[in-house]
């Protein structure tokens, strides 16, 4: 039982002195796979772009830096920017959202990379605080 324990411990603390040590890389494969999804997004049953639907929705951004990242995508020839970035779903026409200067009015102009980011970076003392808790628990 006390090896079981003290194995553990030395899981939750290696996951955190590795989370703090790499948070940078993290945070540079983070924006390297955005920028991927929004390259590769489509309308099918895609994970990735499921995945870049709801980040857009709940945190209320879109793109990577900003908005004007869709420009870039093939989708964007194709059919404008997502309805993930609306603002609001009833005023949010695809004719507007293939022209970047009307939709600027009618999307989230964010980017979600710095909002995602910043949510996870604000989490971590929690996170923190929890490991502590179970390590001292533990002890």
């Amino acid at each position: 039982y006390a090896m079981l324990l003290s194995l553990v411990f030395l899981i939750v603390l290696v996951a955190a002195v590795v989370g703090f040590v790499f948070r940078h890389e993290i945070k540079a494969n983070f924006e390297t796979n955005l920028n991927l999804a929004l390259r590769n997004y489509n309308t099918t049953a895609d994970q990735h772009s499921d995945a870049v639907d709801t980040i857009q929705r709940t945190l209320h951004c879109c793109g990577v830096q900003n908005y004007t990242d869709w420009e870039k995508t093939e989708y964007f020839a194709q059919r404008g920017i997502p309805q993930s970035c609306c603002k609001s779903q009833d005023n949010c026409p695809e004719g507007d959202l293939k022209d970047l200067s009307k939709a600027k009015a009618k999307v989230f102009v964010d980017g979600c990379f710095y909002l995602v980011t910043s949510t996870m970076e604000s989490k971590m003392s929690i996170v923190a605080g929890i490991s502590f808790g179970i390590a001292c628990f533990q002890v």
